[in-house]
């Protein structure tokens, strides 16, 4: 990764010999020592587990993994957002190659994938999948930063769902769009600020068919 060696050893003495105790509505524990982890609250925390996410993706070599879907002439093979990851590949063989390698460089550094949140989704038939004995659930569809992906590509689930989510802000607006002594310029304003984002999010890659316009 080629991080400095000072700013290592500066991250290794801050977190070296870390105690802590637990407060609860009897009292509060006494001290222990904190063995994995960083204090709550800490605001390097998400700096460091990116450093981690890409340490492990490096080294799982899904840089240089033929496996992945082309994308404007370029293989993609993993989207990544704070702790989420999403595997991407054309084949049920590929994706279960991409998968163990992840998961085999995430245990060589401590961190372990959650079997239970884990999911499958296939454009076709797959079969059943198990990782260490346990199933791996399969969807038709899911939710990937804040939008519902189907497995056959159909945007107007999600068109229909950002609609409700717009009518759901619309109707916390109510009482004050109903006031008179609010102006209907600032009415406007407050629909453009609150509602519109939030039913248009995403839109630029919905495919609208004629039913939607």
């Amino acid at each position: 990764m080629r991080i400095p060696d000072h700013l290592t050893c500066l991250l290794r003495n801050l977190y070296a010999g870390q105690k802590a105790t637990v407060r609860t509505g009897l009292g509060t524990t006494d001290c222990f020592q904190i063995g994995k982890g960083v204090p709550q609250g800490c605001i390097l925390s998400p700096c460091l587990f990116n450093l981690y996410a890409e340490y492990i993706m490096r080294n799982a070599g899904l840089e240089e993994a033929q496996a992945g879907i082309k994308i404007a002439g370029r293989n993609l093979n993993n989207l990544r957002y704070a702790d989420d990851t999403t595997l991407m590949a054309e084949s049920e063989e590929e994706l279960k190659s991409l998968l163990m390698k992840v998961k085999e460089e995430s245990e060589k550094v401590g961190l372990k994938l959650s079997i239970q949140k884990m999911k499958i989704m296939a454009s076709g038939p797959i079969t059943s999948w198990e990782i260490d004995g346990e199933s791996v659930e399969t969807v038709s569809d899911f939710i990937l930063g804040g939008s519902k992906i189907t497995a056959d590509g159909d945007c107007s689930h999600e068109i229909k769902r950002r609609l409700l989510l717009g009518r759901k802000v619309m109707t916390n607006l109510d009482s004050i769009l109903k006031r008179r002594d609010v102006t209907l310029p600032t009415k406007v304003r407050l629909v453009k600020a609150m509602v519109f984002p939030v039913v248009m999010y995403g839109c630029e890659s919905w495919t609208i068919k004629k039913a939607e316009h």
